[in-house]
């Protein structure tokens, strides 16, 4: 492929992703306006040199996984909390290409979306723990105590994840009989509002590792944020699958 031809394929696939975007309803800011068009660009010169989805799973685990080492392996410093807080951002935007290269394919495979959730997964949970890891060995304030919060936020971390996957499968799975009416249009406020939960933003964070004290505000004030938002979001998903379940028996006594 000359530069030419290689430049025309890439604007033609940035092109092709932007009407292809996955809906940004519920989406962050940092996600909305920062991770997803850098995927994009990422994904569309990706696609120019023959990029795989699985290979940007690959890559993103391996950025991700490299930072998330150093939270565990290297004394907080300045340019360290700089190096992590960039491994992890690098990681977040190849996450976000795996899925673009793959609707530039026309979709992905069942194999690549088990593959590109694995990674999460093991991200959500190694994240925390190397945070507990990096508070044992270099305690940021004189109190054992403060491995609680890195524990609690990896529950947290984690809840969070597996209700999210599991309603992503139940709603895959509803019945079109059974679904709900259109949501109500989305406040232009809530996606700064959703900050505090947005992984992105959180990898940015990590940015402040290098100053303790710092990090500790910033990390905890993360974690609040996000067991207020899996709280709210229980109880969302119990009303909405309450419904549900409500619908599916009204359906069935007339059907009967």
């Amino acid at each position: 492929m000359t530069e030419v031809s290689r430049r025309k394929a890439y604007a033609t696939a940035v092109q092709k992703l932007l009407a292809a975007q996955k809906p940004a309803r519920g989406t962050a800011a940092y996600s909305r306006h920062v991770n997803r068009p850098l995927g994009r660009r990422v994904a569309a010169w990706g696609s120019t040199v023959g990029m795989t989805p699985d290979q940007a799973t690959g890559l993103s685990a391996v950025l991700s996984g490299s930072g998330i080492a150093l939270l565990a392996t290297v004394p907080p410093r300045w340019w360290s909390g700089l190096l992590i807080g960039l491994l992890l951002a690098a990681g977040y935007v190849m996450d976000s290409v795996d899925g673009q290269l793959a609707r530039l394919g026309g979709g992905g495979s069942v194999r690549g979306e088990w593959l590109d959730h694995t990674v999460d997964c093991f991200k959500t949970l190694t994240l925390h723990a190397a945070v507990l890891i990096g508070f044992f060995r270099w305690p940021p304030v004189d109190s054992d105590a403060v491995l609680l919060i890195p524990l609690g936020y990896l529950v947290v971390a984690t809840a969070t994840f597996f209700g999210w996957i599991l309603m992503w499968s139940l709603r895959a799975a509803k019945p079109t009989s059974t679904v709900l009416a259109d949501p109500a249009p989305e406040s232009p406020w809530r996606r700064f509002l959703l900050l505090p939960t947005d992984y992105g933003a959180l990898c940015i964070a990590f940015s402040v590792w290098g100053l303790p004290v710092v990090f500790l505000a910033v990390y905890s004030f993360f974690f609040i944020a996000s067991a207020g938002a899996l709280a709210l979001a229980l109880m969302k998903w119990w009303r909405e699958l309450s419904e549900w379940d409500r619908a599916r028996s009204a359906q069935g006594t007339v059907v009967g």
